[in-house]
């Protein structure tokens, strides 16, 4: 390097990588002379340093990797206690001081999350009712039961389909945005900067989507109830020659006060596992942007196992009260 006054990063770093290869293929070489300036930046690069083996990457067996995927699954295990322990004192602390929440959040996250979402929820439950509607009609009308079709349409949205479509509906749009959002504020250290600034992530981020999503979420339940509904009786007048009165009289004689609550209980239910689900994934992002993309697929998947774990929950202690 004796002829050398000056030298880029670029340059160097190829210099070196050369070095190294030299050494693996059993030929000596070193950098000697240069001027201070270019000795500086071989000790940057780190030129004069000792080129090791190259270690080749140990296959992980079976066993080991049984044990890693279940250390893994403990540890994810106390970061979601910690995050719902850390929600809940927060909650109190929002109770006993409201003035502490980020109130001017939640009516955006309410538009974002609720009326934006009705299009989708409107067009999906009203495809359900229809589609129920067709396959009760095909056994009914065998029995000269047409009329039936009203009871299963109502039955099936108010207590189960709505709820859960439009759960389902909104996991993939704001369950989804809500971990993406956060994940991308941590990776960026925005939450650090948060908490610097004396707001904690808790108070300040997830507790207004968590207050906007129980109040759009059964909202939008009870129109998609409708809505199913309403497919429902499409189909009743133009396949099975019922009329729009006798299809809903027929429905309000047979659907009572608790099986549009049960519904609406679980819609409850439904969005608190939404946020929440969202929002731990978004906080323990790490990684950068494939770290987002992981936590934003892992809440997804994450909450529709929660939805239908917690539907199930329902069915089963609706059935032990024998309603």
């Amino acid at each position: 390097m004796s002829g050398l006054s000056h030298i880029d990063g670029g340059s160097m770093a190829l210099l070196v990588q050369l070095r190294a290869d030299l050494y693996r293929r059993g030929v000596a070489s070193d950098f000697v002379g240069g001027a201070d300036e270019v000795q500086e930046l071989i000790r940057l690069y780190r030129g004069d340093v000792r080129v090791g083996k190259l270690v080749r990457p140990r296959r992980i067996g079976l066993l080991q990797q049984v044990g890693n995927a279940t250390m893994n699954l403990v540890h994810e295990g106390k970061q979601v206690l910690s995050f719902f322990g850390q929600a809940l004192v927060a909650a109190v602390g929002v109770v006993r001081r409201p003035s502490t929440a980020n109130w001017a959040d939640v009516l955006p996250t309410m538009e974002r999350t609720g009326a934006d979402a009705v299009p989708i929820v409107v067009l999906i439950n009203f495809l359900i009712g229809v589609v129920m509607a067709f396959q009760g009609a095909v056994q009914l009308k065998q029995f000269g039961a047409n009329i039936y079709v009203a009871d299963l349409v109502a039955l099936s949205i108010c207590r189960e389909l709505g709820p859960l479509m439009t759960a389902i509906i909104l996991c993939g749009r704001s369950g989804a945005a809500f971990a993406a959002e956060i994940g991308s504020m941590k990776v960026s250290e925005e939450i650090d900067a948060l908490r610097t600034m004396g707001f904690g992530p808790m108070r300040f981020l997830v507790l207004p989507r968590l207050i906007a999503m129980l109040l759009v979420v059964p909202l939008l339940t009870l129109l998609g109830d409708a809505v199913g509904i309403l497919g429902g009786l499409v189909v009743g007048v133009v396949n099975l020659d019922l009329t729009v009165v006798a299809y809903l009289v027929e429905t309000q004689r047979r659907l009572d006060l608790f099986d549009i609550f049960s519904g609406l209980f679980k819609s409850i239910a439904f969005a608190v596992v939404i946020t929440l689900i969202s929002c731990q994934q978004g906080l323990a992002t790490t990684g950068g942007a494939a770290g987002v993309g992981r936590r934003t697929t892992s809440s997804v998947v994450s909450i529709l196992f929660a939805l239908i774990l917690v539907d199930a929950g329902f069915t089963v202690l609706f059935f032990a009260l024998d309603k």
